[in-house]
């Protein structure tokens, strides 16, 4: 049941924060780089990064509160 909350909500934040660290990781980047197409896939890189993170984080967190509550 926990599971069932936790997956969507946190693909809904997962989305966030790699949307939140392209943007920042690309405003860095393009200072550094001259080239445009290398900052954006510097950046796309580290936005997939965080969405697997914070996903794989969120539905962890969902199976270990799950199995505390005994809600399987």
């Amino acid at each position: 049941m926990l599971l069932r909350l936790f997956v969507p909500l946190g693909a809904l934040f997962s989305l966030l924060a790699s949307v939140m660290a392209f943007l920042i990781t690309y405003s860095e980047y393009s200072r550094h780089y001259k080239e445009k197409r290398r900052a954006i896939r510097t950046s796309l890189q580290a936005d997939i990064v965080a969405f697997l993170f914070f996903f794989t984080l969120s539905i962890i967190a969902g199976l270990l509160l799950a199995k505390m509550f005994g809600t399987q």
